[in-house]
């Protein structure tokens, strides 16, 4: 299906962000330093695009058609999915706060958006194997064709209304920038 193929490559990025964001933290663990606003674009992408486009797809397209086609949502994988999710929004809002007392001057902000950076990208990395090999399987096959082709027109729409012209290009280009911030 069109459908999980997008949210596989979706993935893709989310990857590229993760790994910039470990290289970040590494080194703010190892005191050296790193801008108070890496971690806030980290935490804005993640907001954006992680939760904003990606997740949007799976909470308000791809789960509901998995539960039309018979699988339970208030248990199994998707409400575990669902779980996750949230969770990693805790994380996500614990970096920026952390980081905009980094900004202020808190020192001990870093050990902060270490620890909840770290647990981030665990949580992500496990999360993201689940789907692809796990949840994205099992929906092309539980999925009828003919739903199939609703669920990737669904996604197109978020892509083009809700999201907004340009949002997606706009936060490939904020991975891009991560991963080369990463590296300075």
């Amino acid at each position: 299906m069109q459908a999980t193929k997008t949210l596989m490559e979706e993935h893709q990025v989310i990857i590229r962000v993760l790994k910039a964001l470990e290289k970040a933290a590494t080194r703010l663990n190892n005191r050296e330093p790193v801008s108070h606003g890496f971690f806030l674009d980290t935490a804005e992408f993640a907001k954006g695009f992680a939760d904003g486009c990606h997740h949007k797809k799976e909470e308000g397209v791809l789960f509901p058609a998995m539960v039309k086609a018979g699988l339970p949502a208030d248990s199994g994988p998707i409400a575990v999915m669902l779980a996750e999710h949230e969770e990693g929004r805790r994380f996500t809002r614990a970096i920026r706060q952390a980081a905009e007392k980094m900004r202020s001057g808190d020192e001990a902000a870093s050990a902060d958006i270490v620890t909840n950076a770290f647990g981030y990208i665990k949580l992500l990395k496990q999360h993201i194997q689940k789907e692809d090999f796990i949840l994205f399987p099992m929906a092309d096959k539980i999925i009828p064709m003919d739903q199939q082709s609703q669920v990737n027109d669904e996604f197109e729409r978020i892509e083009q209304e809700e999201t907004g012209e340009g949002v997606h290009d706009r936060f490939l280009a904020l991975a891009e920038r991560l991963e080369i911030a990463a590296l300075q």
